[in-house]
């Protein structure tokens, strides 16, 4: 299946200019990727927390700082490793300082943070810049991996993201988030930001999920979509899982899939997506992986053994079934 065309052997490219078409971060900075969709319900924070999770997972010498741009406190209830303190910095005071080196946290699974703003409305009003957000995480010059989860919007802390972000992954789960995505992308081409630093990343898929009046699959309608419009994509697809799903709602923490859904499709699909995302950035060098499918602690969860059939039923089950239908 073909994917984008690109350079996998060296990283993205850099200017150390201050134009939108490229970040310009210090040569000990990081990769920033964004996770950015205009539609809500189509998986952006569950991607973009799980993948920093999967990142770290599989580059231990790899610091992964997440940053969330709304103000819904996801990344804090998931990463923070205890209640915050009284006068405690968030992504507000960063930004109002110009760096975030003061305000970054280090959380669950290894993961650092920036704690979120109880409001961003006048974070906005202080995003009206769109490189600003770029320049403050050159300040901060974090040396590993920054994921931004923006909100459900293109609004100035959006578009912020997208400048400062070398990769922009962008959600696809319907029809109408296909249709977003190409706003999102004709949006990028305005502001000078070279479009194939996007990628779509299919999510939610259900394989039983056809067009209506069609025997075509959903997912094969919008992938056949995505790849006639010439959009750069990702080939690793998320699936739809009930117990991913409860894990982002059966209690106040969210829960990884990494760590609590090892039996799932999902768990074998975000780790291809967190190795497609470290060969796209060029960082995907001394990765000890494992065969997939090994029984080691992180990706060898074995397969749920399989029950065996049920016996036949007695000619006595039978009697009595017919007794019942009469």
């Amino acid at each position: 299946m073909g994917t984008f065309d690109v350079d996998m052997s060296t990283p993205p490219h850099r200017s150390d200019s201050d134009s939108g078409g490229g970040p310009a971060v210090g040569p000990d900075v990081g990769p920033v990727v964004a996770i950015s969709s205009n539609k809500g319900g189509v998986g952006k924070t569950t991607l973009a927390t799980n993948l920093a999770i999967y990142v770290r997972a599989l580059r231990e010498d790899l610091p992964v700082l997440i940053v969330g741009l709304d103000d819904q406190r996801i990344l804090d209830r998931m990463f923070a490793l205890g209640m915050p303190g009284p006068g405690e910095g968030n992504l507000k005071h960063g930004w109002a300082e110009r760096s975030l080196s003061e305000v970054i946290q280090l959380g669950e699974y290894g993961i650092h943070y920036v704690p979120s703003p109880p409001d961003v409305a006048l974070l906005k009003g202080r995003a009206e810049d769109p490189n600003m957000l770029r320049r403050i995480l050159q300040r901060t010059e974090w040396p590993g991996l920054v994921v931004l989860d923006t909100k459900s919007d293109l609004e100035a802390l959006t578009v912020n993201a997208h400048h400062a972000a070398d990769r922009i992954l962008v959600p696809v789960s319907d029809w109408a988030s296909l249709e977003e995505a190409g706003k999102l992308l004709r949006m990028l081409d305005r502001a000078g930001i070279d479009v194939e630093r996007a990628r779509v990343v299919f999510t939610l898929v259900d394989r039983r999920t056809r067009v209506a009046d069609s025997d075509t699959h959903l997912f094969r309608r919008l992938h056949d979509e995505v790849s006639a419009r010439g959009w750069p994509y990702y080939k690793t697809y998320l699936s739809r899982s009930p117990r991913v799903e409860m894990l982002n709602s059966s209690s106040r923490r969210p829960l990884s899939i990494l760590h609590h859904a090892r039996g799932t499709a999902v768990h074998a699909q975000m780790r291809e997506l967190a190795l497609e995302l470290l060969q796209d950035l060029g960082i995907s060098d001394r990765l000890p992986l494992p065969p997939q499918g090994a029984a080691d602690e992180l990706w060898g969860a074995p397969p749920p053994p399989s029950r065996p059939d049920p016996p036949p039923p007695s000619w006595t089950t039978g009697l009595l079934r017919s007794l019942r239908r009469r």
